[in-house]
């Protein structure tokens, strides 16, 4: 396998991210080791879970197998999330010792709000939380998913602290242009979610001629149309030959007229709920 060298992107608080990583997002807890074992060996040093997936102990144990084969922990960065129903300064803080503890580890390298909640109002006082956590040094960079432009203003206006991440769903159906442009405004970075569109892309015209055009899948056209735009990307397989190909994705790039075609696929439809109006706590 060619092009297995991952680039990093520098963050706003001096901090790198592997530009592509493992997500883990409906990924059974019995099937997450494999996966991340598999992803690791394979070369990624990005993991992404959260609390709510329901797998960050699975997570965690595949770090310490990792490590018991040459992948030490501090060569891999790590990204949690803080669920719904534990908004709030306290609240956070205890969600973290749980999920820290789930993960066994001593530090998480991004922890990231999962949702706004617009309805309970109190990702300000969680943020500072997670300023806390960081000035500790418990997490090395704090950022957030799924906030739309709105919501990071407030989140700035109230802490003084610009997100290092926006974690959101991204894809060339919805490619998020007015957000990203606010990103590069505030010096944030773009992560996404659902990169290719939970699969549903793969099997589309352009993607597919694209695909041909370089002797790739359409998987890697997705994931190179991501890394050309400037997005982190967090690619989730539990089959170890995907999960490879996948990452395969750094020696070849997309020319203008690939991009283009590409983005005739933008209808603005969103596959996940609208961060503006989701509020569920479950």
């Amino acid at each position: 396998m060619t092009g297995l060298s991952n680039p990093t992107l520098s963050l706003n608080d001096g901090n790198s991210i592997p530009t592509v990583g493992l997500g883990v997002w409906q990924t059974a807890p019995e099937e997450t080791r494999q996966a991340v074992e598999a992803a690791l060996s394979t070369g990624y040093r990005h993991i992404d879970t959260a609390a709510a997936y329901r797998n960050e102990r699975e997570v965690g144990q595949a770090l310490k197998s990792a490590a018991d084969n040459g992948v030490p922990r501090e060569d891999v960065f790590l990204v949690t999330k803080l669920w719904n129903s534990e908004h709030g300064y306290d609240k956070a803080l205890r969600a973290f010792d749980d999920s820290v503890k789930r993960l066994d580890v001593d530090y998480v390298d991004l922890y990231l709000i999962h949702w706004p909640m617009p309805e309970v109002n109190a990702f300000v006082e969680t943020f500072k939380a997670f300023a806390t956590l960081r000035d500790e040094g418990r997490v090395r960079s704090i950022g957030v998913s799924n906030f739309a432009p709105e919501h990071l203003r407030t989140l700035i206006d109230g802490t003084g602290i610009v997100p290092a991440v926006n974690q959101v769903e991204l894809h060339p159906r919805f490619p998020q242009q007015e957000l990203r442009e606010v990103h590069a405004e505030l010096g944030i970075a773009t992560e996404a979610w659902s990169p290719l569109g939970q699969g549903a892309l793969l099997s589309e015209p352009a993607v597919v001629a694209v695909a041909e055009a370089h002797g790739k899948t359409p998987a890697q056209v997705l994931i190179r149309w991501h890394l050309q735009l400037g997005n982190i990307v967090i690619p989730k397989s539990v089959h170890p030959d995907r999960i490879a190909s996948n990452f395969d994705v750094f020696d070849f790039e997309l020319n203008e007229q690939d991009i283009a075609s590409i983005a005739t696929l933008d209808n603005g439809t969103r596959l996940g709920p609208d961060p503006r109006t989701f509020n569920f706590t479950g």
